[in-house]
């Protein structure tokens, strides 16, 4: 089936109509992933719809930034097996609603490679009488595996999660997975003991290459290692980023913080428009991939703390220390109340919030809209195409 797609440029004009092949999933039913499924155009204009619904009361909502190849774009993809009979083996998601395990062969929204190293990791498993970890009776290896991918870089990572230390064949395994895809250019171990599903265990060894993967944002390179939060689609993320910059209004002289910094993108990015950047994040994993990108990228003003972004910024404002921007991309969850009193405590003069749930995001901005804060500008990017996530960049001045 195809449809006429009108599409929207960065800035909110309409560009020329594209026609786009719309792709029916065979699974959209039974897994839950997508919730979308309608041609692009109808999902842009029911994002838009809601984005107005839900914001419109702050301020005006520009029109949303769209993609262009809506397919394919997640460069994070995880896949749990299933045994159902002797040695034949599954693979597939969690059903969202349930979290029963789905077969899924193929999917609209994953990278196409890791689509190949996940066939080939099934496959392989069963020649090695590698089981998949079965939390009801405790039997089984494989928790899951994680495939992160470069999307300029084109480098591969590929994480074997398992319940214990042990896994059976390890080097003749991981030489068997590089064979047959050798474009992987890291393979780590994971040992993870938590039984809340697709999580990661502090224990990572390193079975093949350098244990991480490294891709490139708006002209700076990046680390990224299985446990470190990166944005699911490259495509869409430079369009995030641009847009949070720009709406900044960042200056020489500013000092901001990047709350919420995660590896270090967007404070990096920022780095060449102010004076000093901050970077508060909890997991230390990714406070750790910051300090080495900060460094890769010739990057000297800027300092990375390893900690609650909150409490960070209240020990911030006690010491009557001063800070021009703060920008922050906090978790589904939104920013907690505690944060945000330390946000208002610290009260710099601009705020961009980065939220990836509008609902969170709208309870939040009630609170800075009645203790001293304007909602500025209102930019949805759309980073989850077939589902309802809404990306949304707000700048906010005191």
């Amino acid at each position: 089936m195809y449809v006429m797609l009108l599409m929207y440029t960065e800035n909110g004009s309409e560009s020329m109509n594209k026609t786009e092949n719309y792709r029916k999933c065979k699974y959209f039913k039974r897994c839950g992933g997508c919730q979308l499924d309608m041609p692009y155009d109808k999902q842009i204009e029911w994002k838009q719809q809601k984005a107005e619904r839900m914001l419109s009361r702050f301020t005006k909502v520009s029109p949303i930034i769209t993609m262009d190849e809506p397919y394919n774009y997640r460069n994070k993809v995880q896949t749990v097996f299933k045994c159902i009979r002797k040695n034949e083996l599954l693979s597939g998601v969690y059903q969202s609603s349930s979290g029963n395990m789905v077969a899924v062969d193929c999917c609209n929204l994953e990278n196409i490679v890791s689509q190949k190293v996940v066939a080939v990791v099934k496959q392989l498993m069963k020649s090695f009488k590698i089981m998949p970890y079965d939390a009801d009776t405790g039997k089984g290896t494989v928790r899951h595996i994680l495939i992160k991918t470069g999307y300029y870089t084109k480098e591969i990572m590929l994480c074997i999660v398992t319940a214990t230390p042990i896994l059976t064949s390890k080097n003749q395994f991981v030489n068997a997975i590089i064979k047959k895809c050798p474009e992987i250019t890291t393979i780590v171990h994971n040992i993870c003991t938590n039984p809340m599903p697709l999580t990661l265990g502090n224990q990572e060894n390193i079975l093949y290459g350098k244990g991480y993967i490294e891709d490139i944002i708006c002209g700076y390179r990046f680390r990224i290692s299985s446990r470190s939060f990166y944005q699911v689609n490259p495509v869409q993320t430079e369009k995030l980023y641009t847009t949070a910059i720009k709406n900044a209004q960042l200056k020489d002289s500013d000092v901001l913080i990047d709350a919420y910094c995660g590896t270090g993108t967007i404070g990096i990015l920022c780095s060449d428009h102010v004076k000093k950047v901050i970077g508060a994040e909890l997991n230390k994993s990714a406070c750790k991939d910051a300090v080495y990108n900060a460094k890769a990228n010739n990057v000297t003003n800027i300092e990375f703390f390893n900690c609650d972004a909150g409490r960070f910024m209240d020990k911030y404002a006690k010491q009557g220390k001063r800070v021009d921007v703060v920008i922050m991309d906090p978790p589904r969850v939104g920013a907690d109340r505690k944060f945000l009193e330390s946000l208002l405590r610290l009260a710099p003069e601009r705020v961009v919030y980065i939220s990836c749930k509008i609902e969170t995001l709208a309870r939040d901005l009630k609170i800075l809209t009645k203790s001293g804060y304007m909602a500025v500008s209102i930019q949805p990017v759309d980073m989850f195409p077939h589902t309802t996530g809404i990306e949304t960049v707000v700048f906010l001045s005191r």
